[in-house]
């Protein structure tokens, strides 16, 4: 068959090598000039890796991702260097990347409130029965079986900043998958995602996959007189779309009524990252990922420095910070000019390092998407769209179907790889 995918992230690429390898001819359309879609990274001239514009990591647990690494034959490029997450609590930072240092965290209180949070945290290790848990939301069932100092410091927090307005509607599945999945042992690829992006686009053209990109595809039509479908007029047997609800219904507006319809219904939220080259290391403690409360008055969900986890020799001695949020659609953040933004997060960085001066700023790139997190709902499996379409030969493969799990590439690895297997 002659097949089309729109979208050269990873669940484009993953469902184009598997595709490619039942014997099909596979092209790959790619609005953006390089390939890795949210996990793609931009590189200066002095730097040996590049460095994602929305910050990413692999998980130990990532069996997809690693399983593809693996078939491409690039396992050997995959590290787990083990940096230092901390959490806050009265104006303190505390180590919070171990059962040993969980326990020993203050924010917790002692006595039942440490039980009630190991139990918690086993109960969800152990099940596997999300679908009672997604009828129920998190709010409602974290402060029943956490209690309430548990839920108010360690995971209200989690779900105001990922969900902010909607943080009270996210089901307990949600949490659980998150519990679930997650190690504390972070993987990157030597050379940054991009890196293995680009070598990922490599592998695919040696196997005559058609990679075009800067290509922004306008439409996909039925064709009524092959019984196939057109993207902008080219005919393909079957094509596979892999950008985000909104898009697939401005691609496709042929789609029956209740199909767009539950498309448009999804709820999902946008991110802002500012990513900074520093002079000067960041945090004297080397820490890593800072789960920052914004009730707190942080203007940001989370500080990341990156060379806290790999070396800042591989940026010419750059200290490469991220400072990320996700935000609803419409936020101030989405229309601030760079330099606007920088002005409301340079007295938080200030906190972080009170010695810290705008002089120690090399160069500051902010970069915003409005479809970044799904919002899953009570009962929101009965809400994912369907990979196989109505349209007969039309698929779609998204974050937003990846529930109960939480986006994130190993994800975006393994439902294009459903979907490819479905249209084989």
């Amino acid at each position: 068959m002659k097949i089309a995918i729109i979208g050269a992230g990873y669940s484009g690429m993953s469902a184009a090598w598997d595709l490619q390898k039942a014997g099909h001819q596979v092209t790959i359309f790619e609005v953006a000039n390089y390939v890795g879609g949210l996990a793609s990274g931009f590189k200066e001239p002095h730097w040996d890796w590049s460095v994602e514009k929305f910050y990413h990591h692999w998980f130990q647990s990532d069996a997809s991702m690693l399983g593809i690494i693996r078939e491409l034959g690039l396992e050997d490029k995959v590290i787990f260097p083990r940096p230092l997450t901390v959490m806050y609590h009265k104006e303190k930072w505390y180590p919070f990347d171990s059962i040993l240092k969980m326990a020993l965290f203050p924010g917790l209180g002692w006595g039942l409130n440490k039980i009630r949070f190991g139990f918690v945290g086993l109960f969800l290790r152990l099940t596997n029965n999300w679908r009672a848990l997604e009828q129920v939301t998190a709010d409602a069932w974290m402060l029943k079986y956490a209690g309430k100092q548990v839920y108010e410091q360690m995971w209200k927090p989690l779900l105001i900043g990922k969900f902010g307005p909607f943080y009270k509607d996210v089901n307990m599945a949600w949490m659980w998958a998150r519990i679930k999945a997650r190690t504390t042992r972070l993987g990157t690829f030597e050379g940054g995602f991009q890196k293995f992006a680009d070598l990922f686009a490599e592998k695919l053209r040696e196997k005559e996959v058609d990679i075009r990109l800067g290509v922004s595809i306008k439409s996909i039509k039925q064709d009524p007189a092959s019984g196939g479908l057109t993207v902008d007029g080219e005919a393909f047997d079957k094509v596979l779309v892999t950008l985000s609800p909104n898009q697939m219904v401005k691609l496709c507006p042929d789609l029956p009524e209740n199909y767009l319809k539950g498309l448009l219904e999804l709820k999902s939220m946008g991110a802002v990252v500012m990513t900074l080259s520093l002079k000067h290391q960041l945090s004297k403690d080397g820490f890593y990922w800072f789960n920052v409360p914004k009730e707190e008055g942080y203007p940001f969900l989370a500080l990341v420095e990156h060379t806290n986890y790999v070396s800042s020799e591989h940026f010419g001695g750059d200290h490469i910070v991220y400072a990320g949020d996700y935000l609803e659609q419409g936020h101030e953040y989405f229309s601030l000019t760079d330099e606007q933004l920088l002005e409301k997060f340079i007295p938080a960085f200030q906190k972080f390092n009170p010695e810290f001066k705008r002089e120690w700023i090399n160069k500051i790139w902010v970069h915003r998407t409005n479809y970044a997190q799904p919002v899953p709902l009570v009962g929101h499996s009965k809400n994912i769209p369907a990979i196989q379409t109505p349209i007969e030969g039309l698929y779609f493969a998204s974050m937003s179907q990846v529930y109960p799990w939480d986006r994130g590439t190993n994800f975006a690895v393994e439902i294009g790889r459903r979907a490819a297997g479905m249209m084989k």
